[in-house]
């Protein structure tokens, strides 16, 4: 396990750190990184219970990706408003000493979240659906299918330079 989370860090500094051509470039306008997850495992024992929390396994999850993210400063925590997708982004807000912010899943990419957003680190948690078309819309191209409903552990890292450029890295964490 250490193994993983240290070549996981080695490639997030990869993606974060600029050349050194950049480092002497003051004048340059930050980049946006997004890390974009899926909710942990849900309770599906209720077919008709719309919002179902995490499972054991979906808290144990929630736990791992705050380990896995604790060397990332986010400056926000997005989620949207059901218990599953809360229950596994408070550990991350949590070691970053933030409030959870909800978002419309609905809006994904709009002026106002992308304004918000701009020149930040922001973890959103969302669903198999809505993370790859939050990736997507930040992309600005489809690129990426739903996620499978039995994959719980995919992370997307989209970063957004100053020329309006973007970059997306998908890992996969047990």
């Amino acid at each position: 396990m250490a193994n993983i989370i240290t070549i996981f860090f080695s490639l997030i500094i990869g993606i974060q750190s600029p050349s050194e051509g950049e480092k002497m470039n003051t004048q340059q306008e930050p980049v946006t990184t997004y890390y974009l997850i899926r909710h942990a495992e849900k309770e599906r024992g209720d077919s008709k219970n719309r919002n179902p929390n995490l499972t054991k396994a979906g808290l144990e999850r929630a736990q791992k990706w705050a380990e896995v993210l604790k060397a990332i400063d986010f400056d926000a925590v997005y989620s949207t408003n059901y218990n599953r997708t809360l229950q596994t982004a408070k550990p991350v807000a949590e070691n970053n000493s933030l409030e959870i912010r909800n978002y419309d899943a609905g809006k994904l990419f709009d002026k106002d979240f992308e304004l918000e957003t701009a020149g930040k680190t922001v973890l959103v948690v969302g669903h198999s659906n809505t993370t790859p078309q939050l990736a997507n819309a930040i992309l600005g191209e489809k690129r990426y299918e739903d996620i499978d409903d039995a994959e719980n552990g995919a992370l997307f890292i989209v970063q957004v330079f100053a020329d309006g450029s973007a970059y997306c890295q998908v890992l996969y964490i047990n």
